[in-house]
């Protein structure tokens, strides 16, 4: 039950049952969860709800600017810097992401159990976890359809190499293929936690409150007493929890258990990342790769590599982009030739990790320890593309990096992957995990294998941070299957 209290010194407090923080994949999970076992709970989330009719009517950019963190550039300082974006938004990432719904690997669940130390986290408990949130949000294999030329030459090709590839599982409703999934889709077909879950949730009486930043935790003996919040008109908010469920998100969560002397040593200290490199390739004929959505196919040849191939949403917004810091006059003839060009991402999975500092106010600064070992990876996976993408029949290919020229030939390819040095990589990044990762203590885990934090009985971390390292996937179904048996375990043993 949530009710209201007097005020201490003029702040109001407010008791209540659950208390979550973040509406994203993870906290989304707990409050219909814990709704559907008949508790109170309060959603906090720091950004705005946005309706589909909002989304129609915004332009890329400024959905861009309201939805995620940062605005969708949230600096890794290092060599090279990279571009991180998750976001900040009732439903989380989950509103601006390409609605992929990847179950985890039997192999990854048992190295993570073997390194952690804690083994109820393997496929059969985690497995019937991915099967009831794929039948809640209708998980479908997206073919083709309307559109997708660039998938369809990506999978013509791979299939001419003998090289593995696999539609997306994704979670929509009747995709109409608008192509905008990285800025919130204007159909409403995604089914985000802001489209399913939550309005479940609110069904049963849940309570979300936009537009609130949550400061601080206090705590006292292993428990958090109050939690410290703004509220939309700046005001100061403080509410008294029984259980708090932290989903902050990849960044949120550890900057937060940090600005409370939680974990402070080991949270966001050792953070894992996929990174995704750019390749532009132009085709002879027009390829029209604005029409259709996100992606419909994904060379899979080299998962176990850590390195997956894919288009990427192109608009003339994200061409610009992917052309940043390039002559103006190769910018000009790009976008003057945009029916012929396609944008492809290569999803890598770093080794090396990111660790998180705290400034001055808590803001909070994170710095990547890319390895040598990195960057071969890195120029596998770039070499992959190529080569694939001139099977496809590409005329050209515009590196992700600046101040070379287009690649025309396998020989260009290989004397460009031969020269590149680790500071000229153009990299993004809107995947992190392991913020506060699960494991004993003894081997560096932030928190037990109920994602509390070591010593702490009544903070549950159940978002992108709880995972024991990089997924190696799209993380949205293993974070969906962590959240929901972190919850389980709290209601079996309240």
């Amino acid at each position: 039950m949530t009710r209201l209290l007097n005020r201490s010194g003029g702040v109001p407090v407010t008791e209540c049952d659950a208390l979550v923080i973040g509406s994203g994949a993870g906290g989304s999970v707990a409050a219909l969860e814990l709704a559907l076992a008949g508790r109170s709970v309060t959603v906090l989330e720091e950004g705005p709800r946005v309706t589909t009719r909002e989304l129609v009517a915004a332009s890329p950019a400024a959905s861009m600017r309201r939805l995620y963190r940062n605005g969708g550039a949230t600096p890794i300082l290092g060599a090279p810097p990279i571009a991180f974006a998750e976001g900040r938004c009732v439903g989380g990432t989950t509103v601006i992401n390409g609605g992929l719904l990847w179950e985890p690997s039997a192999a990854l669940l048992d190295r993570w159990a073997a390194w952690t130390g804690y083994d109820g986290y393997r496929t059969p408990s985690l497995g019937g976890h991915f099967a009831e949130i794929s039948t809640r949000l209708g998980m479908i294999v997206q073919e083709h359809g309307d559109g997708n030329a660039d998938s369809r030459l990506l999978a013509e090709a791979a299939s001419s190499q003998g090289w593995r590839w696999q539609h997306p599982q994704r979670v929509v409703t009747g995709c109409l293929h608008r192509n905008q999934c990285a800025t919130g889709c204007p159909s409403g077909a995604k089914q985000s936690m802001a489209a399913s879950y939550l309005p479940r949730a609110e069904a049963l009486g849940a309570v979300i409150s936009p537009h609130t930043r949550v400061d601080r935790l206090t705590h006292e003996r292993g428990a958090v007493r109050t939690v410290e919040a703004t509220g939309p008109d700046g005001r100061r908010l403080r509410y008294r929890p029984r259980t708090v469920f932290l989903a902050a998100g990849a960044t949120g969560s550890p900057a937060l258990l940090r600005r409370s002397g939680i974990q402070r040593r080991r949270a966001g200290r050792d953070m894992a990342l996929h990174v995704n490199l750019r390749t532009i390739a132009r085709f002879p004929r027009p390829v029209d790769a604005q029409h259709g959505t996100i992606f419909t196919a994904q060379v899979q040849e080299f998962s176990d590599l850590g390195i997956l191939i894919m288009p990427a949403n192109q608009t003339a917004g994200s061409l610009g982009a992917a052309l940043a810091g390039r002559d103006p006059r190769l910018v000009d003839a790009c976008l003057d030739a945009r029916a012929h060009l396609a944008t492809y991402t290569t999803q890598v999975r770093l080794h090396g990790t990111v660790a998180m500092t705290t400034g001055v106010g808590g803001t909070p600064f994170l710095r990547h320890r890319m390895t040598g070992a990195d960057h071969h990876a890195l120029r596998l996976a770039f070499r992959r593309t190529a080569h694939l993408l001139l099977a496809a029949g590409a005329t050209e290919l515009i590196p992700p990096t600046s101040g070379v020229g287009a690649l025309r030939t396998r020989d260009d390819v290989e004397a460009y992957a031969a020269h590149v040095r680790p500071a000229d990589w153009e990299l993004v990044s809107v995947h992190g995990m392991a913020g506060c990762r699960m494991a004993r203590p003894e081997r560096g885990g932030v928190c037990d294998d109920r994602g509390r934090p070591h010593g702490f009985t009544n903070l549950h971390v159940c978002d992108a941070g709880v995972l024991p390292g990089a997924t190696g996937i799209s993380p949205q179904g293993t974070i969906m299957a962590y959240a929901h048996e972190i919850v389980r375990r709290h209601l079996e043993s309240a």
